[in-house]
């Protein structure tokens, strides 16, 4: 946990147990386990709060690229625009034949396909 081995415990129970006597030991230890809960409590706190604050930073980047994003869609796409409605024939003018026939001209004039 920290950093403690179980020789290393065993070697502070010890001394516990011999400065403070077995009558004390339980309340000494029961104070001990209180404090702990309450340092853990607030490490546990502090570690939501930074947590929050790194997810409340990634949501506004995010909320920042959408924004850029649709900004960049919306000029591409302007609302305004006449788009065909969903399921209707496209409106759009047939592409312009050329109007000079191919047999016509010459082999050497016409254009490759």
């Amino acid at each position: 946990m920290f950093g403690v081995d179980s020789s290393e415990l065993a070697v502070v129970a010890i001394l516990a147990l011999i400065f403070i006597g077995p009558k004390d030991l339980p309340k000494v230890m029961r104070t001990v386990g209180y404090w702990v809960g309450r340092v853990r409590g607030m490490a546990r706190h502090f570690t939501a709060g930074i947590e929050d604050m790194v997810r409340q930073a990634e949501l506004e980047e995010m909320e920042k690229r959408w924004r850029e994003e649709n900004e960049r869609i919306m000029r591409l796409h302007p609302a305004n625009a006449d788009y065909p409605e969903p399921g209707q024939p496209d409106m759009m003018p047939p592409i312009a034949q050329p109007e000079a026939p191919e047999e016509e001209l010459p082999p050497e004039k016409r254009p490759l396909p």
